[in-house]
This record gives structure tokens, C-alpha cells and sequence, in this order.
């Protein structure tokens, strides 16, 4: 009769919304996936023999709604706060059991192991990341401790990129592995360096305790001349060291750029543009398209969100009556690409990926037979992908070169020290 269900058809519905229930309630086991992965490790007093860790990490499984963060064996966690780095909040964390995080959804845990749960504040987009800020404090004895007078931190690292901060009043007197050395504003000392190779780094550094009078002037300080001491010393002799020089610490920079070669005939390259803005109250980001290049078919979103940007291409005049400020001068032939975004709030942040065709005839051409790309690369991470069908022959800066699923070839650089590096590669075609 029409408007009423037989029995059987009853329980066939319910049947049917019981298995979706239960499939929207099971998590989906596949591998974890994660990226830009960044640890600080904050060396406590030498006789607790513990280290603080705070561990910045991007989820990017899409669709997951929990990450596992695995607990090395033989340290004692204590876990202070988990932050989502887009809004600042805190998440609901445990620490779990392998058995258990097998069963909620990571594939690859081990029954043995032990891990902390982070339940994410919303699903990772498609595409996109949820990036994360783990605090926690480890106490290791076969990682830290003293010895001769002297501290050792022993720690093999996986994590690309990894700042070692001193406790206050210690110096470096090793570090196995080339590093960047700069003080905090509390004077501490922090080694910091990013892991070019495949393998884990078996990390050694050794520090000492500095005399008192040494440790009173450890503060990092400006250096201040009077006018009359500059001119005194610029008639004794020129100065040539960079007085005034500061730099950044170069690993914890979260910039990703890859550029997709097309056939050189075209002079042109497919490229994103990975960035995070957290500077409270900015709207927009400003790419200057380098002189002699040309610029096309722009996109941007949120990683965060997936959420789609809104863009505009500026030239010439058009840039100052918008209120665009760049650092050159603005000219007939100046061109920016702008992505909107909402102003960043207090404490949150928003990661941008930009997305653009670039054409550039001066310095991605085809020579003969051969094709021949020579552009600077300013960021800490870049990667070049060729077009289909072409090998390598020629490469200046060392790179780790790979075959993309498609069979391309692809060249990933590490510049990790200040300024850039001028990349210049040669191809054949098979």
C-alpha cells in the first residue's frame, strides 16, 4: 500500500543506515602521510638529563581526522600541548598503545610502540594540510647527559630539519654536522640545520659551561659605534666585514617551491608556491614577477582549508593606485600577481599554496638540441621536474635526482645557508 514498508523492506533500511553508521564511524586505515616536519629541541639542566621538544608537523592524509605521533622508545614523555598552527586552539591528544593506533586508523603502527593521538580539528583537505604544533618534554639518559665536564646531546635525527637550543650559559665546543650557530634574545645558544641526505643524521653535539664573566656578556648585542669612531676607522683602514649583518635561521623557514618544466620550445614552466603568513592583520600576498619573465593563468588556496583565493594581475600604474607596495621601483613593465586573503587574526596563521604559468625565454630555452634552464633559487627548498621525454646532462648545483610516478626526472635542491644559489641544468631529449 502505498505510504507504508512491508517488514522486510524495514529492516532493509535499517539495515542500510546501521552499515553506514558504522562505515562513517570506522576510520579509513591508510598511511600516514606528513610533510614540513621542523623540531626544536630545547636542552633542559644537564642533570635532569631531559630535552623540551616542540615538533611542527603537517598533516597531509586527506580526509584524516586523527595524526599519530610516534614516541621513541626509551624516552618518558611528558606531553605539555597540542596546537593547530592555522587558528592557535589547543586539540584533544592522548597517548595511546600500538594496538590502539592500529585500530584507529594508522596502518603502520607498531603493536610494540606508543604514540600520541591527536584528534585534528577538522578533516585534511584534499590537497591540502593540517598543520600541527606538538610541545612535549622528553627525559633520555642515553641521548643527554654529562660527562668530563662536559654536556653531549647523542640523538640520531630523521626529521629534515632541527634546532638544538643550549641550556643558558653553555657553548659549543662539537657539533658533528654543519650547522648554523646564532643566540636567542635569552642568550642562549642554538646550533640549527637542515638534513640534505636520505638517511637520519647520527647527530653529536658537545657543549661546556662558560666562566661567569663570559656568561654575563653572552646577551646578543648590536654592534654601536659613534660617528667620530666610524670616521677614525674608516681613515685607519677600509672595513670590509658586514658590521650590521644579520640572518635567519635558515631550517625553520617553511618555504616550498616546485617547477614544472614544459617543453622548452615554449619557454615556459608550471609552478607552486608553498608559504604560511603570520603576520597578524596582512591580507594579501605580493609575487613581483621577475623582469623579462611573464606570468599566467594564477590560482591560490588555502592549504589549510582548500579553500580557492581570489587573485588579481597588476601592471604598471595600476599597482600604485591599488596601494601596492613592492620593493623595487614601480615602472611601465613592473607586474604583480596579488592573492587576497582574509587579515590574518592574533596568534593563527594561514598557509597560501600560489599557483602560475611563467614564461621566461632569457633563461629557460632550447639551445640546439639541448635544453638549458639558469635561474637563481632563493628559497631554502626547490624542486625542478623535466619535461616528458627529456634526461639529464648536465647539473651545477648538487641535487638528489629522482623519477616522478609519470617517469620524469626531478632534481630537488637544499639551499641551506643564507642568499641564493644559481642553478643551471642541461637536457637531451631520449
Amino acid at each position: 500500500m502505498p505510504g507504508r514498508l512491508s517488514k522486510f523492506s524495514k529492516f532493509s533500511c535499517f539495515s542500510m543506515l546501521f552499515a553506514i553508521v558504522v562505515l562513517c564511524d570506522t576510520p579509513v586505515h591508510t598511511q600516514q602521510r606528513q610533510a614540513a616536519s621542523y623540531t626544536r629541541y630545547e636542552l633542559l639542566s644537564p642533570e635532569s638529563q631531559s630535552f623540551r621538544i616542540i615538533y611542527d608537523v603537517s598533516a597531509t592524509t586527506a580526509g584524516a581526522r586523527i595524526y599519530f605521533n610516534t614516541i621513541r622508545k626509551g624516552s618518558e614523555p611528558t606531553v605539555h600541548a597540542v596546537y593547530d598552527r592555522m587558528t592557535g586552539d589547543q586539540l584533544e591528544w592522548q597517548i595511546v598503545d600500538g594496538a590502539t593506533a592500529l585500530r584507529n586508523g594508522h596502518s603502520r603502527a607498531s603493536v610494540d610502540g606508543e604514540y600520541i593521538q591527536v584528534m585534528l580539528a577538522r578533516p585534511v583537505p584534499n590537497g591540502g594540510e593540517t598543520r600541527l604544533r606538538i610541545d612535549k618534554t622528553y627525559k633520555d639518559p642515553k641521548s643527554y647527559f654529562s660527562e668530563g665536564g662536559q654536556i653531549t646531546f647523542s640523538r640520531s635525527l630523521g626529521i629534515k630539519r632541527n634546532a638544538i637550543v643550549l641550556p643558558l650559559g653553555y657553548e659549543f665546543v662539537g657539533v658533528n654536522y654543519p650547522a648554523q650557530i646564532m643566540a636567542e634574545a635569552d642568550g642562549r645558544l642554538k646550533a640549527s640545520f637542515m638534513n640534505r641526505g636520505p638517511a637520519s643524521v647520527p647527530l653529536e653535539i658537545k657543549a661546556r659551561k662558560l666562566a661567569e664573566t663570559s656568561r654575563s656578556q653572552s646577551q646578543p648585542s648590536t654592534p654601536q659605534t659613534t660617528k667620530d669612531q666610524q670616521q677614525t676607522t674608516s681613515r685607519a683602514f677600509p672595513i670590509g666585514a658586514r658590521l650590521d649583518y644579520t640572518f635567519s635561521e635558515r631550517a625553520f623557514q617553511n618555504r616550498d617551491i616546485v617547477y614544472f618544466l614544459q617543453q622548452p620550445k615554449t619557454h615556459s614552466f608550471r609552478l607552486y608556491h608553498d608559504y604560511t603568513e603570520t603576520r597578524e592583520g596582512l591580507d594579501r600576498y605580493v609575487n613581483v614577477v621577475r623582469t623579462g619573465s611573464k606570468a599566467s593563468n594564477p590560482s591560490a588556496k588555502i592549504l589549510d582549508t582548500g579553500e580557492s583565493l581570489k587573485i588579481e594581475t597588476l601592471r604598471g600604474e595600476e599597482i600604485t593606485r591599488r596601494g601596492i607596495e613592492i620593493s623595487s621601483e614601480i615602472t611601465p613593465e613592473s607586474e604583480v600577481v596579488v592573492i587576497w586573503f582574509d587579515p590574518v587574526k592574533k596568534d593563527q596563521s594561514v598557509r597560501l599554496r600560489i599557483e602560475e604559468t611563467y614564461t621566461d625565454p632569457n633563461r629557460y630555452l632550447l639551445v640546439g638540441d639541448e635544453l638549458i634552464w639558469d635561474r637563481s633559487f632563493g628559497r631554502p627548498r626547490n624542486t625542478v621536474i623535466l619535461p616528458a621525454g627529456w634526461y639529464l646532462t648536465a647539473n651545477a648545483i648538487p641535487a638528489r635526482i629522482s623519477e616522478t610516478a609519470a617517469g620524469k626526472i626531478q632534481l630537488d635542491y637544499v639551499n641551506d645557508r643564507p642568499g641564493n644559489i644559481d642553478v643551471f641544468i642541461k637536457a637531451r631529449r631520449r
